[in-house]
């Protein structure tokens, strides 16, 4: 099965999506999944992870709802408060939805230290106690957090999204290599090789422009712990599904059929035990 490990859907209003900008006019609009269903059937994907995006255990609920809706949607990362004192009673509530893997928080729109956070840690520890994975949403300066975070909770199973963040429209690599490896050399860290695009000049990049970056992570990280995921509909103020997906076709045509399969389904599969 091949699978796209990272994707959104919402129903858009300027309100709660005040981030998407006039910069982002393309997708100042509702996605729904009637939308990404013939796309991943034209770029032969057979599933997704569908990921949070505001951060209310409403929206967990509404997205598990779309997921039991459309068999195409494998697994949901959803939202919780993790700094909760009544943390586990949610996580009890949630268990009633299979389809709900693991959790999110928009680390990158809080201040470097969050996750450093005495209440914040134990809500990460917690998760694995019910089985839930992590997914680290961060910018490069707040990698050194991560790194405190994933060595202080063994016990939990993470993914960086989108590589981290790293600067590569400015071209900057050498400090966010540096904890890559750092983050890599912990056993319980995975990584998604998604939402590249949007990190790079939305107009004029070239697939050539996220090899370093991909030869970082892949030299990392190795093939059993990357997996692919487009960011869609994230992905289109930079590029189409298709292209977005074509860079890492392209990139990781040197890899045996079976190392590919691994990378584009096998290791999401078995991350978020689809």
């Amino acid at each position: 099965m091949k699978i796209d490990a990272h994707q959104h859907f919402w129903n858009y209003n300027s309100t709660d999506f005040a981030w998407i900008n006039d910069e982002m006019a393309k997708i100042q609009r509702s996605f729904l999944p009637e939308d990404l269903k013939p796309i991943l059937d034209a770029n032969q994907i057979d599933g997704t992870v569908l990921v949070q995006v505001n951060q209310t255990e409403e929206e967990t609920l509404y997205i598990n709802g779309l997921a039991e809706q459309n068999d195409f949607i494998k697994g949901v990362v959803g939202w919780t408060d993790l700094k909760s004192q009544t943390l586990k009673q949610s996580l009890e509530k949630f268990k009633e939805y299979p389809k709900i893997k693991g959790f999110r928080h928009i680390v990158q729109g809080e201040e470097i230290g969050f996750m450093r956070d005495p209440s914040f840690v134990s809500g990460i520890q917690t998760l694995s106690e019910y089985d839930y994975t992590y997914d680290i949403l961060i910018y490069p300066t707040q990698m050194k957090d991560a790194i405190y975070l994933a060595k202080t909770c063994p016990n939990t199973h993470f993914v960086i999204d989108h590589l981290a963040k790293p600067y590569i429209k400015d071209q900057k690599i050498s400090q966010w290599g540096n904890y890559i490896q750092k983050l890599s050399e912990l056993p319980n860290v995975h990584c998604k090789v998604s939402g590249m695009v949007t990190e790079a000049d939305w107009n004029s990049w070239k697939k050539e422009d996220f090899y370093i970056y991909l030869d970082i992570v892949l030299g990392s990280f190795g093939v059993d712990r990357i997996m692919y995921g487009s960011d869609w509909p994230v992905c289109l103020v930079a590029a189409e599904y298709s292209e977005q997906l074509n860079i890492l076709k392209s990139y990781f045509e040197k890899l045996t059929t079976s190392e590919k399969d691994l990378i584009f389904g096998s290791n999401a599969i078995k991350f978020y035990k689809l």
